[in-house]
């Protein structure tokens, strides 16, 4: 299942702060901020898709994330890579490579990276 775009948001701001409340998240956006009915709505919804969970303190409810944000974005990039890319990482990196704009500096990173995990294979 996926997030859309404003529960995308919401959730960058739930995997920075860990956990909070409703008072917590609003001052987690810049302005302007979004309505606490807007947020409460996002809340549920994404709760219902299983990636947010909550703690019950009285009346308050403390957010947490059910979903890691590396998981989360695992499985979104792997799924780019399936439908954009026939499921070929080579012509993913080819096009990242290529159309990033990328500096020799930041190349000479990837290859390292790249290196190391040849390395540990």
């Amino acid at each position: 299942m996926q997030l859309s775009k404003t529960e995308e948001e919401l959730m960058n701001h739930i995997w920075k702060l860990k956990k909070g409340f409703m008072k917590d998240l609003l001052e987690a956006y810049p302005e302007p901020k979004p309505k606490t009915t807007t947020v409460a709505t996002l809340l549920k919804r994404m709760a219902d898709k299983g990636f947010v969970g909550y703690k019950l303190f009285g009346k308050s409810r403390e957010y947490y994330p059910l979903v890691k944000k590396q998981d989360y974005f695992s499985k979104h990039v792997n799924g780019l890579i399936k439908n954009f890319f026939n499921d070929s990482s080579s012509q993913f990196a080819s096009f990242f490579t290529k159309e990033t704009n990328l500096s020799k500096v930041e190349l000479e990173e990837l290859r390292a990276i790249i290196d190391n995990e040849i390395k540990n294979k």
